[in-house]
């Protein structure tokens, strides 16, 4: 079960549309889906969940994941579109006023869904969700530093090729 998890991520992580050059650049849609399900694979075994607990606990952590994600993206949002009328300080006073908020308001939602969640898995399992949560991240990271190294060796070797070329040419 753990080499094919690894096989999946890995599998992910190689066919992502993810570009790190260009700021602003969207994932590509099949590559966020393919995350998601590497993403349930890989809780659902760190878990140990059983079929009927994964039936349970998928369905209100999918909603958490998206009002949590919301949350994120307001706070994300004013801070990509500072109110030009204002002074930058006045703009970075309310975004930090902002960012308090919403870390709030994401405490409040994780103690709702915790009671929730306690409903579909036993509480051992919900201490370790976090944990889960934290080392897929950084396995997701590490995946795509890999490629993005992966891919500047070949921009460097298909540059270097090119160069020879041109000094043949000449």
């Amino acid at each position: 079960m753990k080499k094919i998890l690894l096989i999946m991520v890995l599998s992910i992580t190689t066919f992502t549309g993810w570009s790190q050059d260009e700021p602003g650049t969207k994932m590509d849609p099949k590559a966020q889906e393919r995350i998601k399900a590497a993403r349930i694979a890989f809780i659902t075994e760190r878990l140990g969940l059983t079929p009927e607990e994964a039936e349970r606990f998928w369905p209100i952590y999918r909603e958490f994941s998206m009002k949590r994600d919301e949350l994120r993206n307001q706070f994300n949002q004013v801070r990509q579109n500072p109110d030009p009328k204002k002074p930058q300080e006045q703009n970075e006073k309310e975004l930090v006023e902002l960012g308090l908020q919403i870390k709030q308001q994401e405490l409040d939602l994780e103690k709702e869904y915790s009671k929730r969640i306690l409903t579909a898995i036993p509480a051992q399992k919900l201490m370790a969700l976090r944990s889960a949560e934290d080392d897929f991240r950084r396995l997701l990271i590490q995946q795509i530093q890999q490629r993005q190294l992966q891919e500047q060796k070949r921009r460097q070797v298909q540059e270097q090729n090119e160069q020879r070329l041109r000094q043949r040419n000449n």
